[in-house]
């Protein structure tokens, strides 16, 4: 006889266990949707930040590269505009110096040495002499007076390698190039050259006459006339190596009493003259011209100071 199958009664649980178990499922339950509530603003959070921070790198590498950027061929052609520019001005400005070229000759070349000693006697050894004398004449007359423009070419090359900021911290720098470079003109032409130049002619015994080739006397004159303005570059100079971190006042302060020294050497050896006073007129303005950098070198320092 077969028997039914009755159904197997489930197994009865306590009431304790089954108010266990509806707890667990509630914080379940719970902390599920809180969960889900917390992980939400998170994930906006953050594709907040990654949108803020992708904002950020790419401003960051906006501002990392310098505006203008070029690549190789286009610094080539670059290079090859301005030389072909400062070519065109210097050509031009010497040619209208040729003009002039018997004044700048007679009265700018010779001039110092008639004022200095009429023993000083010009002569010339070769046939392309004087012609040779011209051209040097004319062309340095002309590179002096377009300096000013060749700064501002080989500015223009560099500025745009270089940050908005940094621009405008050098955008009086053509100025003050130009400016040092005169002022050391002027100083050889005015004071340091007739000091020579009579040293020169007062020295050795009278039985020998000063009879000097042009081409000499031309290579001295341009060589202390460029020598000066070089000199005078030196507040420049300190302006640039202050302004990448290279130099501090607090540096050129401490070996000021050095520097003092090494300077009044130079002047004793770039000066002819034994002579004391003469000395130090040439080694004065290089004094002057130290302590000028240290002031350049500390406003530097300020308004690197202030921009950090």
């Amino acid at each position: 006889m077969i028997q039914e199958n009755e159904p197997t009664p489930s197994p009865q649980i306590p009431e304790g266990n089954q108010q266990g178990r509806a707890d667990n499922a509630a914080a379940t339950e719970l902390s599920s949707s809180a969960a889900t509530n917390y992980m939400t603003p998170c994930e906006a959070v953050k594709d907040d930040g990654d949108e803020t921070i992708s904002e950020k790198r790419a401003h960051s590498a906006t501002e990392s590269e310098p505006e203008g950027a070029l690549n190789f061929m286009e610094h080539l052609e670059e290079i090859r505009s301005r030389l072909i520019k400062t070519t065109i001005a210097l050509l031009v400005v010497t040619g209208l110096c040729a003009i002039y070229a018997d004044f700048l000759v007679n009265e700018i070349l010779i001039g110092p040495l008639k004022r200095s000693s009429e023993g000083l006697v010009l002569q010339n050894l070769v046939p392309y002499g004087q012609v040779s004398l011209y051209f040097q004449v004319v062309f340095f007359a002309g590179f002096i007076i377009s300096f000013p423009f060749i700064a501002w070419q080989i500015w223009q090359f560099v500025a745009p390698g270089l940050h908005e900021h940094e621009r405008k911290a050098s955008r009086f720098s053509i100025l003050f190039i130009s400016l040092c470079f005169f002022a050391g003109i002027a100083f050889g032409y005015f004071v340091f050259l007739p000091i020579s130049l009579q040293f020169f002619a007062g020295f050795g015994t009278s039985l020998i006459k000063n009879n000097i080739s042009v081409q000499d006397y031309v290579s001295f004159f341009i060589g202390t006339l460029l020598t000066a303005g070089l000199v005078f570059e030196l507040p420049f100079i300190s302006y640039i190596l202050s302004k990448i971190g290279l130099l501090t006042p607090a540096f050129m302060k401490f070996y000021r009493k050095h520097a003092i020294v090494f300077l009044l050497i130079v002047a004793a050896v770039v000066t002819p003259s034994t002579d004391i006073v003469t000395q130090l007129i040439i080694g004065l303005p290089m004094i002057l011209l130290y302590e000028l950098s240290i002031l350049i070198s500390a406003h530097v320092n300020r308004n690197n100071a202030a921009l950090r």
